[in-house]
């Protein structure tokens, strides 16, 4: 097996090791660095990449990433190899916000330039030093600021190897979500990588199912390639071709009255919006047939604000 490489790092065959991808320096002389763990079997086999951060308050994916590199398994791969990211964006989670300091979306930056912007080169060194190591891989995010997305994961049905990884994975939901411009699994999708995306619960608020079941479906993935022989059961996921939001007809007082993953019925009560000032109610019927894959936390709505996300089979 040969050496890996990133930022004249050496990781061998056999080696697990905590390495900077690279090293990037703010006006006032701060240094940031990413940390990359590899961790690596004698044995040959596929390389997966576990990556997440790369909005800076997505903290759900920082904390699986965070559980996965802290199992003493991921030292004893039967097979194969394992490159983890905690936190893709530094600087925007030494921030706590979604975009970069300069105002700009990192996951919008790529292929990146060496030359480029902060975003920028930190999408360069990713295509550069990582893409080409691995086979395929996982990002994760969340839902923005109060939506929280059921877990979920996002691919392109019109590649099979995209929904055969996502059904290992097993996921509550697979939804079909085409490439956007700019974007990691994209740019990785040109160099003939996949890279699933993985969603769920929101910005700033740790949601413990979603970080479950995203942990779980870690271990899924690599139970079902051989790298491990953790066992977790597989959910019975339901494939999503089509979506549509349901929007807010009042403004007001928001009370939710179906939870986040359910399945609802054209016509069923999905919520009411209350006047703080009036008794009235008014009421939020879905105009579909469908699953609850994503919804507004927020108490109080504005006419025409997104409340409900869903999906149909």
């Amino acid at each position: 097996m040969e050496d890996f490489i990133i930022n004249s790092q050496i990781i061998r065959a056999g080696e697990n090791k905590q390495i900077i991808l690279n090293s990037y320096e703010l006006h006032t002389k701060t240094k940031i660095e990413i940390p990359v763990f590899v961790f690596r079997s004698h044995q040959p086999g596929p390389t997966v990449l576990f990556s997440a951060g790369m909005h800076g308050e997505e903290t759900n994916g920082i904390e699986i990433i965070r559980k996965l590199i802290a199992r003493e398994d991921l030292k004893k791969l039967n097979c194969g190899n394992v490159i983890a990211i905690p936190v893709i964006n530094s600087v925007s989670f030494l921030y706590g916000s979604r975009d970069l300091p300069d105002g700009r979306d990192l996951n919008r930056c790529f292929p990146g330039n060496k030359h480029g912007s902060f975003g920028s080169r930190i999408a360069y060194d990713l295509m550069k030093q990582i893409i080409p190591l691995i086979d395929f891989g996982v990002d994760f995010h969340t839902g923005g600021a109060k939506i929280s997305n059921s877990p979920q994961i996002r691919c392109v049905f019109e590649f099979p190897e995209n929904l055969e990884l996502a059904k290992k994975f097993s996921p509550p939901l697979i939804i079909d979500s085409k490439y956007r411009e700019g974007t990691f699994r994209k740019e990785a999708a040109k160099k003939g990588k996949s890279i699933l995306v993985y969603e769920g619960g929101e910005s700033k608020r740790f949601d413990y199912v979603a970080i479950n079941e995203g942990l779980n479906g870690c271990f899924r993935l690599m139970k079902n390639l051989g790298m491990t022989d953790i066992e977790v059961p597989n959910n019975v996921s339901v494939k999503i071709i089509k979506d549509t939001w349901i929007r807010s007809n009042f403004s007001g007082l928001f009370h939710m009255k179906v939870i986040n993953g359910a399945y609802v019925s054209k016509g069923d009560l999905l919520g009411v919006i209350c006047s703080p000032f009036e008794k009235q109610e008014h009421q939020i019927l879905s105009t579909v047939d469908g699953y609850i894959i994503g919804i507004n936390n927020h108490p109080v709505v504005n006419q025409g604000e997104a409340l409900f996300h869903i999906g149909m089979e």
